[in-house]
């Protein structure tokens, strides 16, 4: 529902955005003769020629950059999900003690990811009570645990490894939560999505109505792929986002369910 309801409102603005291009060109068809338009088509198609090329080759730099942001973002949640869920099985080799005291903090980390942060990340936010979690982990590891045998200083120096991992995925996977593309460049293809447009108008085309229609499916094609760049850029929030799957997954895992599954699509 949430899919559709974005999308809902992004023909909305697409649409909205190609009535106003052609109800600024119907404006320049009243106000400049066809004759002076038709005198000045040499021109202005250089002109409108240069713009479209600067234009193409930024938006499709754009488009790689934050393509891929949103694919990187995908593989940082299901690195981080499958980090939480080597700590839990790691901890399998310490006292009974540290070892439920380790996997009850994977678990309640996993669960607060899914319940809380997720629903959070729509909105530009973090859990702090997530953080917190993940703090408390490490702390349990460097003070709580002294291995003694030769098997738990393995997996010791491996669960430390899988923290550090763990720290990393998320801190990445905040970042692309909190940063975006710079704001210059967005000026930079409103500016010249704009130019473009407004130099269409200027054309002499003997078909007022097939002019009309130019202008309106140019502008749909130019709105649509920002629209697309803006969702893109956003891999957390609304509309066609990153979900929690991955952790969903791991809480399977940790509760006992599913492990097989998990290593397979792993």
């Amino acid at each position: 529902m949430e899919n559709i309801a974005f999308s809902a409102l992004g023909g909305f603005i697409v649409l909205l955005a190609a009535s106003f291009a052609v109800a600024g060109l119907l404006l320049a068809q009243r106000r400049v003769s066809l004759e002076f338009r038709k005198a000045h088509n040499d021109t202005i198609g250089v002109i409108y020629g240069t713009l479209h090329v600067t234009f193409g080759v930024i938006i499709g730099f754009t488009a790689f950059l934050v393509l891929s942001k949103y694919t990187t973002a995908q593989n940082t949640a299901a690195s981080e999900a499958g980090d939480i869920v080597e700590v839990y099985r790691l901890a399998e080799a310490f006292p009974e003690t540290q070892r439920d005291q380790i996997q009850q903090i994977a678990k309640s980390y996993a669960q607060e990811v899914v319940d809380e942060e997720w629903p959070m990340m729509r909105n530009g936010q973090s859990s702090a009570r997530a953080e917190a979690l993940v703090e408390e982990l490490g702390r349990s590891l460097l003070q709580d645990i002294e291995p003694s045998t030769e098997s738990e200083q393995g997996a010791y120096a491996q669960e430390l490894n899988r923290v550090h991992d763990l720290t990393q995925d998320r801190d990445l996977r905040l970042l692309h939560l909190y940063t975006g593309l710079p704001p210059i460049l967005w000026v930079v293809l409103g500016v010249l999505a704009i130019a473009i447009i407004l130099f269409t108008y200027f054309l002499g085309m003997e078909n007022a109505h097939l002019h009309r229609w130019a202008v309106g499916v140019l502008t749909v094609s130019i709105v649509f792929v920002i629209v697309t760049i803006v969702v893109l850029d956003h891999p957390f929030g609304a509309g066609f986002r990153v979900g929690p799957g991955a952790f969903e997954r791991a809480l399977n895992t940790m509760q006992g369910t599913g492990y097989e599954g998990i290593e397979a699509a792993g």
